[in-house]
């Protein structure tokens, strides 16, 4: 989080509080929709329901990246593991649920499973013990895909290869538009993913669907501000995208790190956990960079993958259908001790968060 008191100065919340119940007034019930991790812990963290009017509801989609790897792509890393080679990731994907067990487990009945902080760490390893094959787990929206990217296209150890799971957060947005019975009258685009790829990916929200949009930064006020803009252009009935974290996102993005990610990755169809497949949605390395990849190297296949556990409506909170604690398993068969659902194991998993905040205001 940034240090500057006017992103957390609670006069000045109360303000663009006051200025969003104005607007619900003339607007009835508003539905938005946010597509960010840290988004939700914000919003959860300091509250910011709470100075919401009841008509303007603000949900949570997809926007954690480990909550969203299929298990079928687990269940890959579990197999190269088993096969004796040393898989690298980082912590939150050890105990996301794959179709019968995790990496975690897999670590526990003696397989070599390392949690890294960066790639670097990763081919550092690799080089120390040139004798084992290392794979790196890269997961990850537009914001940890160039750096897989760049380490791709240099020089690496002859043992390192990469098990890719990036993927693309815009075709997940446009996706939700189209789920039934799922009301949203507004996003709020991450300030993370767009620092790399800019407000141009946004651009069909309002032109195509109408859909108001708002690039939104992280701070308490940064989020009250995006909801502000959203619920002004609803007011005006006038669709736009705007840019409420121009301190950090450029129109343009990143132009360095979007030609690194061309370079090492085409765009392809990928799964998404609780969605299914998405056109356009994931990353695959280009042709000339298929001796990284670790599903041809090594042979890898694996049956359909089973993403959702009998009970468990992670694939539902996923998609901002239900609330965490609507699950019938949250906080009871379903902990962040003991995750059922991919949704508590990452700190950017909505049940996660929801259940952080949960236990911290029953102390």
């Amino acid at each position: 989080m940034e240090e500057n008191p006017w992103f957390r100065d609670a006069q000045f919340a109360k303000q663009i509080a006051q200025k969003i119940k104005e607007l619900a007034t003339e607007n009835g019930d508003v539905k938005i929709c946010h597509v960010c991790g840290t988004h939700e812990w914000t919003i959860t963290h300091y509250g910011l329901r709470s100075l919401l009017p009841p008509e303007v509801e603000v949900i949570a989609g997809p926007g954690c990246p480990v909550c969203i790897i299929p298990a079928s792509e687990i269940d890959e890393a579990i197999q190269l593991a088993q096969k004796g080679i040393t898989i690298t990731c980082f912590g939150d994907v050890l105990r996301v649920p794959g179709s019968e067990s995790s990496l975690l487990e897999a670590k526990a009945d003696g397989a070599d499973v390392r949690v890294v902080y960066a790639v670097s760490d990763a081919i550092e390893m690799a080089k120390m013990e040139m004798e084992k094959q290392f794979v790196f787990f890269a997961v990850g929206f537009e914001t940890t895909a160039p750096s897989t990217a760049v380490e791709a296209l240099g020089k690496l150890p002859e043992k390192f290869s990469f098990l890719v799971s990036h993927r693309l957060i815009p075709p997940a947005m446009e996706l939700l538009l189209g789920v039934d019975d799922l009301q949203i009258d507004g996003f709020i685009a991450p300030g993370h993913v767009s620092t790399i790829i800019g407000l141009k990916p946004y651009e069909v929200f309002p032109k195509v669907y109408r859909m108001p949009t708002v690039v939104g930064g992280f701070e308490p006020n940064d989020v009250l501000m995006s909801i502000y803009m959203l619920m002004r252009q609803i007011s005006q009935g006038k669709a736009r995208l705007e840019n409420e974290y121009p301190r950090v996102v450029k129109s343009e993005g990143n132009p360095k790190a979007l030609e690194l990610m061309n370079r090492a990755f085409k765009v392809s169809p990928g799964s998404w956990r609780g969605i299914g497949k998405l056109e356009n949605s994931a990353l695959l390395f280009r042709d000339e960079f298929v001796g990284l990849d670790a599903r041809v190297k090594f042979d890898v296949q694996v049956s359909e993958g089973k993403d959702v556990l009998k009970g468990c409506q992670c694939h539902r909170v996923i998609i901002g259908k239900i609330k965490p604690n609507q699950c019938s398993m949250f906080l009871k068969t379903c902990t962040p001790a003991k995750p059922v659902g991919a949704c508590m194991v990452s700190s950017e998993g909505t049940c996660r968060v929801w259940a952080k905040a949960t236990n911290q205001n029953e102390k």
